[in-house]
């Protein structure tokens, strides 16, 4: 199972060589980075990541009286790993809960320690890959590996399947968002799809190409950070042709 992360960072050099130390571990995925603490809260709050690592150079009090404030909208707190070039706030750090606390430069030993101890004490647990749709005494099961789309039909969703067929429920779009496994993104007020059948994005055409039927689906403005972080984890493992 991947652990998503939030990187807070208004280095961007740092930044690049966080996520850089982090490649090398497949099951960490970034879903959204921050330059401030309202950006971050926003991306926290939005993204809902796993683990965020916070540069505490930058403003650090700040950081924490945001880490204060999380819990005022979320029931679970991220895992909060503090980065920082001293000391210096490694004590408030602890009072706030922080999983762990990096000095810089990096240090790939730290690194690997820390997120080999997050996955011992926190492990993630195996999403059920079976949706129940319920109407009445009714109970129909999907298998959301055979999910290709979620399609909005005025107050009811369509599922459309591998197999070409469709499944339709009573309920709106948004009910299902939470639902979901992760590989699922809204990407338009009408459509969420299965990421592990994107073939293609095009950003000219605010289009994303499915691997079955050909099928194309529209994105919206509104979701183009959706489609940004998937285009993240699909250029994650790609080969690029030498110029």
């Amino acid at each position: 199972m991947e652990y998503s992360y939030t990187i807070i960072d208004s280095d961007a050099t740092s930044n690049l060589q966080l996520q850089h130390y982090l490649e090398d571990y497949g099951d960490f995925v970034c879903t959204s980075q921050a330059r401030n603490c309202e950006d971050g809260l926003n991306a926290i709050l939005k993204y809902t990541p796993d683990v965020v690592f916070i540069n505490l150079n930058d403003k650090a009090f700040e950081y924490f009286h945001m880490v204060t404030e999380l819990y005022q909208y979320v029931k679970n707190i991220p895992i909060l790993i503090g980065i920082s070039k001293s000391k210096e706030y490694a004590y408030n750090a602890i009072k706030n809960n922080f999983f762990d606390y990096w000095l810089m430069p990096y240090n790939e030993f730290d690194i690997r320690k820390t997120l080999l101890r997050l996955k011992k004490q926190l492990p993630k647990e195996d999403v059920s890959h079976t949706l129940c749709l319920k109407s009445y005494n009714d109970y129909q099961y999907l298998d959301t590996n055979e999910i290709l789309y979620l399609r909005a039909d005025n107050n009811a969703t369509d599922f459309i399947m591998k197999d070409g067929s469709k499944i339709s429920a009573y309920k709106t779009l948004k009910t299902f968002v939470n639902q979901l496994p992760s590989n699922f993104i809204r990407v338009h007020q009408s459509y969420i799809l299965n990421t592990n059948y994107v073939s293609g994005i095009n950003y000219g055409k605010s289009t994303c190409f499915l691997k079955i039927r050909k099928t194309q689906l529209p994105f919206s403005k509104s979701y183009k950070e959706n489609i940004d972080g998937l285009k993240k984890i699909l250029s994650k493992n790609t080969i690029s042709p030498s110029n």
